[in-house]
């Protein structure tokens, strides 16, 4: 299974794009996790123009182009990205199925 995006999240990483002047055709959302965190890993988000490598799984939702490393996609597969902007906070909220648990921020989980 793909890593989704939201429309809400795609809304919103279109705006970033946009907003930051970054070439619209060429940006891609780097998704990825990394060691550390309250739970065990943490999720990564970045906003990169350059090309994909070889070993990366390239995807598309609502329109936004998706890179992410092999080994971040095997804890990713299935993920959706959404984007939250309520009275305690905005950013993107990762609804992951391969995650066992994940601390009370949502920015961090174990797999």
């Amino acid at each position: 299974m793909p890593i989704t995006l939201s429309e809400s999240a795609a809304k919103e990483i279109r705006s970033i794009i946009k907003d930051q002047g970054l070439p619209e055709d060429a940006t891609r959302l780097r998704v990825g996790v990394k060691g550390g965190g309250c739970s065990g890993f943490s999720y990564m988000l970045d906003l990169v123009e350059d090309a994909p490598v070889e070993s990366d799984e390239q995807l598309e939702s609502n329109g936004v182009k998706i890179v992410c490393d092999m080994k971040s996609y095997l804890y990713l597969n299935g993920a959706e990205i959404d984007f939250k902007d309520e009275v305690m906070g905005r950013g993107f909220v990762f609804k992951n199925p391969n995650a066992t648990s994940s601390c009370g921020c949502g920015s961090s989980f174990t797999a």
